[in-house]
Order: C-alpha cells, then structure tokens, then sequence
C-alpha cells in the first residue's frame, strides 16, 4: 500500500517504512510492463532541459508566470529559466533546505523551508522578505491579490503581505488522527483562496481577510479504522470557468460551483494526486495507476486507460489533443484526449515524476525527483 510509506499521526511527522511499493515482493501490485508503441501518432520533441537539484523527500512544482519558469530544489536554490529556451536567467541561494515551491504571480516568487521559514523574491532574484510559520512548509505558497498564501503542515492558514511579508491573518484547522505526508495544494483565483484539506475537504478563503466562503467534501472517511478512514485532497484543486475540481485519496473526484460551493458531480475513486481539466473532460490518475477521464458537464465516465498499473502516476495534464503524465521511471506518457489509447511516449532521466506537470506557452513541462527540467513540445 503506498499509503503505509506516506501516513503520518498528527503529533508525529514521521514517515512509516518496510512497504514500499517498488521494494516490495507482493507480486500483486508490480509495475505494469511498458506497452510497446508500434506506430506513435504524437512525436513530442524535446525543446530543452535543465539541470535542477534533487528534491530529496519533497516535491518541487514548476512555477510559470509570463515568459519565465522557476524552479527549486532540496539544497535551497531557486532558479528563473526562460520558458521558451531553458536558458538560465538568474539562481540564487536561499541559505536553508527547502521544503516547498516554487509560487508566483510573476511579481513575487516564494518558496518553503524545511524549519517554516517562507522566504520571498522579487522576479530578478532579490530577496524581499522572510517570514516564519508554526512548522515545516510542504504545500508550494500561493502569491496573488497582493498577498501570499503559505500552509504549514500542522494545517495552519497563514497569509502574508506579497510585498513586506507582513502577516495578514490566519486560520487554524484540525488534523485528523491521520494523514498523508505530502502537500496539498492551493490555488487562488479572483477574491478566494481555494485550498485542499486532510480529511477530504475543500475550503475557500476569502483573500481580504481569511473569511470563510465556504468548505465541501470532497471525501468522506469510511471505514473501521483510522487507517481506512484517511481521505486526505492530496493535490492542487483546479478552477476552470465556473468550476473547482478536487480529488481525494479514497474518496471522490468532484465539481463545485467556484463562488457558491454547489455540487455539481461526484464520482467515487481514490487518488493522491491532482485532476487536470479542460473544456470538455476531467483527468484523474488513481492510486492503482489507471488514467481516467469524466465529463466535466456530468461526472460521466468517458475512458480508462488501465495500462499503467502500479507505475505510480504524476498528476495529469491536458495538452492539446493529448493527456500527458509521467511515472515512477521517469517516463512521460501520452493518451488520446479522446479515448485514452496510447499515442507517444518520451524518457527523461530514469528517476521519478511526481511534481505536477505545468505549461508554460507551447512547451509542456516535467520536473523529476533527480532536478531535470524537461520542456516538451508536440509539432
């Protein structure tokens, strides 16, 4: 079970060890053999990489903001790329081991540490300030509306000016007894805040503040045991037009109405890992590795792709007329948008994807776990 390498009690941050899924000799679960592509309909070329630091026990998520890409790694650099070349603008030393990052709106970009420090940089690579949260940041801080967003894994809510780091408010929520160790995400969009929560919940906060807009689940706990009533969002909630869309480890995928909370739809599934939207559909990678797509109108099921078992799957990303996620070897997979068959693939460096794909113009962007930044382009 993956999530024996990931929960954590409350009061105790420490990872469980002795079940890990590549290590282990359960026959059951091995990582699905790679489906040979005869004739790839989709090429992807590859525009540049970039070597990064590793990121250790973290995960560090590409962060896009007009022309430019920054990323970050577990030795505490921090790095601005040109979006359409890769060629580095500037990098920068934070001083301490970083935990989480990177986010920005293209005027401030902010980074996590492992000790909570939250330390911000304006876009030529110049600190501006540093702040201190209650304990470790995991979660990538959210910048926009003037301020930054930055939740520790105690699950506490902290909003800081974007330009002094003054601190604007903050909101304490309860943990339940466990959870998973990883980052749940948060996204800001118009005057809100949406940010996932451990025990499959979605809140909106509003920005001027920290009011509460409203809080739905996404998850509900089932089960006798603490262990089977873990239901944490893992990923980063997205918001498309009217929508928010969130996922939960054994729970559900769900819509919501972005500025009431309304349901929309639900659909039962389990996943520690994000959705990807778009126009037409919503992309889920599940726990097992399966890809699967559903109406973003109704929640109705429209393809699953069951080929990748076990390969422990990246959030997915629509991009063009494919859906691209990458794997535990470093792959990056592409699926027909349309029906989820195989249509190209593409190596990295070997080692395993689990930030959240991000595009930045054309160009489609993976990070590993090793630091190499590969930027994806499909003629």
């Amino acid at each position: 079970m993956r999530i024996t390498e990931k929960v954590v009690a409350a009061s105790v941050f420490a990872m469980l060890a002795g079940c890990s899924l590549f290590g282990s000799k359960d026959t059951k679960n091995q990582p699905a053999p790679l489906v040979e592509l005869k004739n790839p309909s989709l090429t992807p070329k590859v525009m540049w990489k970039y070597s990064a630091g590793k990121a250790g026990n973290a995960v560090f998520t590409p962060a896009t903001a007009g022309d430019s890409v920054y990323v970050a790694d577990a030795g505490g650099a921090l790095v601005r790329l040109n979006a359409a070349t890769g060629k580095e603008i500037w990098r920068t030393k934070t001083g301490v081991d970083l935990t989480a990052g990177v986010g920005t709106d293209g005027e401030v970009v902010v980074v996590g540490g492992a000790k909570g420090q939250v330390l911000a940089y304006d876009i030529n690579g110049k600190q501006l300030w540093k702040a201190q949260a209650t304990s470790e940041v995991l979660s990538s801080p959210e910048a926009g509306g003037g301020v930054v967003i930055v939740r520790s894994v105690d699950n506490m809510i902290t909003a800081y000016d974007a330009k002094t780091g003054d601190k604007k408010w903050n909101v304490a929520r309860t943990t339940p007894a466990l959870t998973l160790r990883n980052a749940p995400g948060m996204v800001i969009s118009g005057p809100n805040a949406y940010i996932a929560q451990p025990g499959g919940k979605l809140l909106a906060l509003a920005l001027a503040g920290g009011l509460n807009r409203f809080e739905v689940v996404v998850g509900e706990p089932r089960g006798a045991t603490e262990l089977e009533r873990v239901t944490d969002i893992a990923g980063t909630p997205v918001i498309f037009e009217k929508d928010v869309c969130a996922v939960s480890y054994q729970g559900r995928v769900a819509c919501f109405d972005a500025t009431t909370g309304a349901p929309h739809w639900s659909k039962a599934t389990s996943s520690d890992k994000g959705v990807a939207v778009d126009q037409r559909f919503v992309f889920v990678s599940d726990e097992n590795g399966a890809v699967a797509a559903y109406s973003r109108e109704n929640g109705a099921n429209a393809w699953k792709n069951d080929k990748l078992l076990y390969r422990v799957l990246s959030t997915p990303v629509s991009y063009g007329r494919a859906v691209a996620v990458g794997d535990y070897q470093g792959y990056i997979h592409f699926l027909s948008r349309e029906d989820g068959a195989f249509i190209g693939r593409v190596a990295t460096d070997g080692s395993p994807i689990q930030a959240d794909p991000v595009i930045a113009g054309t160009n489609l962007i993976f990070q590993t776990q090793s630091g190499t930044v590969t930027a994806l382009a499909v003629e």
